[in-house]
């Protein structure tokens, strides 16, 4: 998925979701690394789209929480 229409698609989820969304490529995350170390991981790159999606959600609740409080 492109970061633009992935970027959208975060935006529009609830803090819950992107919550959810974080454990769920948090675990992905840990599978990948698990698969490098192991010697079966077959497209490295994926490893550093999704720590960029995983900050991309954490940044967009930060911002969603300062926006509920402010």
């Amino acid at each position: 998925m492109k970061s633009k229409q992935r970027l959208s698609d975060i935006k529009a989820m609830t803090e819950d979701q992107l919550n959810d969304e974080v454990l769920k490529l948090k675990k992905e995350q840990f599978n990948l690394r698990f698969q490098r170390a192991t010697g079966q991981l077959e497209n490295t790159s994926r490893v550093r789209v999704v720590r960029r999606d995983i900050a991309r959600a954490k940044t967009i609740a930060a911002q969603k929480r300062t926006e509920k409080q402010g």
